[in-house]
């Protein structure tokens, strides 16, 4: 249930957050890789989850990227 109001809230925010917390969450996917082959990690499904959360927020980088390109267009007419 939490993860649903997280993803809400991933939707409102502005371009340069989105990428930020992409940013940040491709870094801690690439530790958790990382811890996976030299250790034990407790919980391996969060690697899925997390490289699916990277793939949401592309989705909305792409959503506010179309959205941004459009204005611009209409203001041009």
């Amino acid at each position: 249930m939490a993860d649903s109001k997280k993803k809400n809230n991933d939707k409102e925010l502005s371009y340069a957050e989105l990428v930020a917390r992409r940013d940040e969450l491709k870094q801690k996917y690439m530790e958790l890789r990382f811890k996976m082959i030299v250790s034990h990690v407790d919980n391996p499904m969060e690697k899925r989850n997390m490289r699916r959360e990277i793939a949401r927020l592309n989705t909305f980088i792409t959503q506010k990227a179309a959205a941004q390109k459009a204005e611009s267009s209409e203001g041009k007419k």
